[in-house]
Parts: structure tokens; C-alpha cells; sequence
């Protein structure tokens, strides 16, 4: 950094991720960082959750990071949280169908079925 300009930039945009990390009502996300999650891939997945919640400008989602989800087979997970505190636990993720979840779930409130624990764990 060569200027306070700069220094002010990056103090902005690290308390614009740390409130979405603290908001209280809409949705929540929680990325499962357990061992098995971080062995998994689930610190770029925490990312590009908050990357695309940045980039819709969602204020009314926390994404945060949480132990052991306890099923190490389908890691990396995440859990989505509504605001009628329905729970929906995603697996398998990949940075590509984390777009979609924030695009289809989270903005246009319909959640992908087949990204589901439940229904993957049916089969």
C-alpha cells in the first residue's frame, strides 16, 4: 500500500465481508470447516459463497463457518438456513454450483433439490 486511500479501500472492503459474516435476519450459511471439510475443499467454497453474496449484493445473508457436519463422505457441505428457519444441507459442493445456489436458492428462493444431502444420500 502507498497511499491512505488505499489503506481506507481495503478497511472497506474487509468490514463489508465481516458484516456478512454477522448479519442477523434473511438467510444464514453455514460452510462446514470441520477436518474433513477443510481436507475437502470448504475454505474456496466459504469464498466464493461470500464472493457471490458480494457480487448480488445480498445484505440480508450471514455466511459463517462451522465444525464437523458429520458426514465426512459428502463433504464439502453447507447448510442454508431460510428466513422461516428452514434447513436445507447442500453437498458435494463445487464453486460452480455454489453460483447457483445463491442464484437459484438464496435470490430466487427455490432451492436445488438435487444438490441435497436427502436426496443424495436416497440414492
Amino acid at each position: 500500500m502507498k497511499t491512505l486511500d488505499e489503506l481506507k479501500k481495503l478497511r472497506d472492503e474487509s468490514l463489508k465481508k465481516m458484516t456478512m459474516r454477522y448479519q442477523k435476519d434473511g438467510f444464514r450459511v453455514q460452510v462446514g470447516m470441520g477436518t474433513c471439510g477443510i481436507a475437502s475443499g470448504a475454505r474456496p467454497i466459504l469464498n466464493a459463497f461470500l464472493e457471490q453474496c458480494e457480487f448480488h449484493d445480498l445484505k440480508n445473508v450471514t455466511v459463517t463457518q462451522v465444525g464437523c457436519m458429520g458426514e465426512c463422505a459428502y463433504e464439502p457441505m453447507a447448510e442454508i438456513i431460510d428466513e422461516s428457519g428452514q434447513s436445507y444441507i447442500y453437498c458435494a459442493l463445487t464453486i460452480p454450483m455454489v453460483r447457483q445456489i445463491v442464484e437459484r436458492h438464496i435470490v430466487n428462493h427455490q432451492p436445488i433439490t438435487k444438490y441435497l444431502l436427502s436426496e443424495r444420500k436416497d440414492k
